[in-house]
């Protein structure tokens, strides 16, 4: 197979880009078939942080219509197939575009994709051991919950609660990364983000309301960590002089 490079003709590029895209593709459905084998286990995943609630309610969580529990089969098998499948993905990705780069480009890339897999890991971590749990009882608990009132929980919204949660945590965990390539790349400057830090924050609070869940304890539990790492990455830029132009020290 060609390797991708500045005098590739077109087609060449077409035909490369066809190879990894079918790659892809096969890894996809591959993976989600065999999530689909191993789904009980999957299910398990999303179903263990209401545990805390099945001493109280019996029976959890409930489907409203006969297809429901097959949609959900499906979508959640899909979807731990592009988790599970995403190292081939960027595998095909990095070899695509990597022969086109300079030797520099190619350093801060492969920085990106390690501090991201690390990031992604930590995000899914944080938001799955400590923030679900603290979501789920408190928006269960009794101050909510009127003397006589039970709970119904649908499983297909209650079981995307979680997956739409630690996807917006682990997205909103890569935030630091795209302020350290924009420092490396000298793009923005050390001094301007630190000027621009209570701007940031007040950002920061903003995008964590339109990546979680629609509540406030989810939103602030995500953005606190998220202010820690902005002002680690402006550390970081500092000890290795990144974005140092407009920077008096």
């Amino acid at each position: 197979m060609s390797v991708m490079n500045e005098e590739m003709p077109l087609m060449d590029h077409l035909k490369e880009f066809r190879f990894y895209l079918f790659l892809s593709i096969a890894a996809l459905t591959v993976a989600s078939v065999v999530c689909f084998h191993f789904y009980d286990r999957i299910f398990a995943l999303f179903f263990t942080p209401f545990g805390s609630l099945q001493e109280n309610l019996g029976d959890l969580l409930f489907i409203n219509y006969i297809h429901e529990g097959f949609l959900i089969k499906l979508k959640l098998s899909v979807i731990a197939g592009a988790v599970f499948s995403l190292p081939v993905h960027i595998l095909g990705l990095v070899s695509f575009i990597f022969p086109g780069l300079t030797g520099k480009e190619q350093k801060i890339i492969g920085f990106c994709l390690v501090v991201s897999f690390v990031l992604s890991g930590l995000g899914f971590f944080y938001g799955y051991f400590y923030i679900i749990p603290i979501s789920i009882q408190f928006f269960t608990g009794k101050g909510f919950m009127p003397e006589g009132v039970g709970m119904l929980l649908n499983l297909e919204k209650n079981v995307f609660y979680i997956i739409r949660f630690l996807l917006g945590a682990v997205l909103l965990f890569q935030i630091p990364i795209i302020l350290e390539v924009l420092l490396i790349l000298k793009i923005i400057s050390r001094k301007k983000l630190f000027r621009a830090s209570r701007y940031i924050i007040l950002l920061t609070f903003l995008v964590s309301a339109l990546f979680t869940p629609p509540d406030f304890v989810s939103q602030v539990a995500v953005a606190l960590p998220l202010i820690v790492l902005y002002f680690l990455a402006l550390l970081i830029a500092f000890i290795f002089r990144f974005g140092k132009e407009d920077y008096d020290v």
